[in-house]
């Protein structure tokens, strides 16, 4: 079992119960974080259960392998794009009784400052969820035209002052880079209003996350190869954050 007390995830009782969970079943868990909903998954199995953790996330990977101590555990270095791939090595496919996906960024990710995913926090301009991939928001914001960064930030953050922000990223381009956290934020706080409890680079910052990380198209996937993966009766549960992911999935099922 996990050496210390577990991460309190959000909507952690609704998506448990959502997998009905049978003591002697098989379950993954495609995004493990730092442990929470995997803990309270090992929590309702019985010596035979079995549970199969992915993450992308390094960080994550480790920590799994430090903090649980579980020979029902399956920790896989992986993105859950990548289900059928690894489930089939397992030999495993149609016979996952639950699967259960929290998207979006981790908290662990968002307080970690040089992890670049937080405009709260000044970091380098990173939003790798893999830190094995070799692009970076700096990087992509750099490389990207301006029509290219325009589009991204309004499709994906839903942000209707996308077309200013792109310019004033390029413009500042021209005699300076764009490295941290920080400077991508007060960029962006130059020409966007504060919201309601929401920072102006709220949007934009969850658009640049997704297209580094290519999020929208691997939920896609990972949706699509659940078919195959869940046995009879299996559950889905799934936790999203923003319209967009939440109308891919909802469309899905």
């Amino acid at each position: 079992m996990m050496t210390k007390n577990h991460h309190n995830s959000v909507m952690f009782s609704e998506s448990i119960n959502g997998l009905d969970i049978r003591p002697n079943g098989i379950y993954v868990d495609t995004t493990f974080g730092r442990g929470g909903h995997t803990q309270g998954i090992l929590e309702q199995l019985g010596d035979s259960g079995q549970l199969i953790a992915f993450d992308r996330d390094i960080d994550a990977v480790e920590f799994a392998k430090s903090n649980f101590n579980d020979p029902r555990l399956i920790v896989i270095h992986s993105s859950f794009s990548k289900l059928n791939n690894e489930l089939e090595r397992l030999d495993l496919m149609g016979k996952i009784d639950g699967i259960l996906m929290d998207l979006g960024v981790s908290s662990p990710q968002l307080d970690q400052a040089e992890r670049g995913f937080s405009f709260n926090k000044d970091g380098a301009l990173d939003m790798r969820m893999d830190q094995t991939q070799s692009l970076t928001a700096a990087q992509w914001l750099k490389e990207s035209s301006e029509i290219e960064i325009a589009d991204a930030i309004y499709l994906y953050g839903e942000e209707k002052r996308s077309r200013i922000i792109a310019a004033t990223i390029k413009k500042y381009q021209k005699s300076n880079e764009i490295k941290t956290t920080l400077d991508l934020a007060n960029l962006i706080s130059s020409v966007v209003r504060s919201g309601k409890n929401k920072h102006p680079a709220t949007r934009s910052f969850q658009a640049i996350r997704i297209v580094i990380n290519d999020e929208l198209k691997q939920l896609s996937e990972a949706l699509e190869q659940t078919i195959k993966v869940l046995a009879v009766n299996g559950r889905l549960s799934v936790i999203t954050f923003h319209s967009i992911e939440d109308r891919i999935v909802k469309q899905f099922i």
